[in-house]
């Protein structure tokens, strides 16, 4: 029975196993919203700081910079996961079970997230170790759930499954964030008297509601899939994620177009992410701003994202897609260097504001006109998007320990902020020299 149960045609378009699918979203962006933009951030800055102006710490033995560790952490999980998630694609075609090494990552994932609930002052090593785990559970699940789209719907139906998934993440990370907001700044209200107590809590929230609502996903999903049968049986299993990466890389090498454009969107990349991972750290850091500030102006880029992007699609059908993406860019410039000049709070949350419109619009120009611009004869999206997301992976590495650096080197994260200036005005002269190959056919 097991045999034949494995055996059995996957049904595309079955309605329960989608709302399954969907509810992972709902499920994971708990992490990117509460561990990776907003309460962990501030937590980790208050309590690694030893004095007023003392932020270094000691991470087995060496004397770091509090921030720049943290930079450092982000870049170096975000590299295991772009080094290793065409292995962990190769793995999910060819063995079938998508669902178990998704599992795994996701208990990965959630327990370091749990984890960081012992994090305080005097383990920062464990602060540090959990939260790069967290990021690589996270990553490494993502691999997986994305890989299930095409099997669980046809073509027709995958852009607004797509859709359906990314709204009820955002749904859900707001609603936990809002909980946990209300907490950190009403702790009497839930009878805690410890300041540092209810960032911890939140901490665990995020690992309940992670493990919790993916077991809904689990149940759902087919315990196995289709094998992807090999051409070559010679051929190792493990190493035919990156032969597909090389092939792809080898047709963009020969797109003039697709080069510029690749080079361009990776240094738009470095600035954007890197903003989105720092913003919490730059605002407690450098301006001195609490929760109560930062937590709400966090919700503001997410909020005003949502019209950012209809916003710059709106845009880039009157003016085409590469030209509504300047827009943005330029437009990133000139926040990065008010930034370096941001004195106060409600300067900060005007940053934001402006943050949330272009960040929510650059990110869907550039996956859309990346789309646009494949080869019109390719059938084979789904390497050339895996090429995409390894490029957005890597640009996160390097956007982040730059910034690492810049700061380590000058001893201000200003001078990081006009680094990320610097990488968007690289992309936006790749951009450019795109537009105008585009425009000559």
């Amino acid at each position: 029975m097991k045999k034949a149960a494995r055996n059995n045609p996957i049904r595309k378009g079955d309605p329960k196993v989608i709302r399954g699918w969907v509810m992972y979203d709902w499920a994971n962006s708990v992490y990117q919203l509460t561990i990776a933009s907003t309460i962990f951030p501030i937590y980790y800055n208050q309590v690694t700081r030893s004095g007023p102006d003392d932020f270094t710490v000691s991470f087995f033995g060496y004397e770091v910079i509090n921030t720049v560790l943290y930079s450092w952490a982000i870049a170096a999980a975000y590299l295991v996961v772009a080094l290793f998630s065409p292995l962990l694609s190769s793995l999910a075609d060819y063995t079938g079970r998508r669902k178990s090494f998704m599992q795994f990552f996701t208990w990965v994932g959630a327990l370091s997230c749990g984890a960081l609930f012992f994090f305080d002052e005097t383990n920062v090593e464990l602060g540090i170790i959990a939260f790069a785990m967290g990021t690589i559970g996270y990553g490494g699940s993502i691999v997986y759930y994305n890989s299930f789209l095409p099997v669980i719907c046809e073509a027709s139906e995958q852009d607004k499954v797509s859709a359906r998934g990314y709204s009820m993440g955002y749904l859900g990370g707001v609603v936990l964030l809002l909980f946990n907001l209300l907490m950190i700044m009403k702790p009497a209200w839930f009878g805690i008297n410890d300041p540092f107590l209810p960032a911890r809590i939140s901490f665990v929230t995020v690992f309940l509601w992670w493990i919790g609502f993916s077991q809904i996903t689990f149940r759902r999903l087919p315990r196995y899939t289709f094998r992807k049968r090999r051409k070559d049986k010679d051929r190792s299993i493990l190493l035919e994620g990156y032969r597909e990466l090389d092939q792809v890389y080898q047709q963009v090498r020969k797109s003039k177009k697709l080069s510029l454009y690749l080079l361009g969107f990776f240094f738009m990349m470095m600035g954007l992410l890197t903003t989105m991972f720092m913003a919490a750290t730059y605002g407690e850091k450098e301006l001195g701003l609490k929760e109560d500030v930062l937590i709400p102006t966090i919700l503001i880029i997410q909020l005003v994202g949502m019209g950012g992007a209809w916003f710059f699609s709106r845009l880039s059908g009157r003016i085409g897609n590469l030209q509504a993406l300047l827009v943005s860019v330029f437009m990133w410039i000139f926040i990065c260097i008010g930034a370096y000049y941001i004195t106060s709070s409600a300067q900060f949350m005007l940053a934001a504001f402006f943050i949330g419109i272009v960040m929510g619009g650059s990110q869907a120009l550039a996956r859309s006109t990346y789309s646009k611009m494949l080869p019109e004869t390719t059938t084979d999206h789904t390497s050339f998007f895996s090429f995409y997301d390894v490029m957005e992976k890597l640009a996160t590495v390097a956007g982040t320990f730059s910034f690492g650096i810049i700061e380590a080197i000058t001893g201000s994260m200003r001078y990081s902020v006009l680094a990320i200036a610097t990488f968007f005005v690289i992309g936006i002269v790749f951009l450019g020299m795109t537009l105008r190959v585009v425009r000559r056919g």
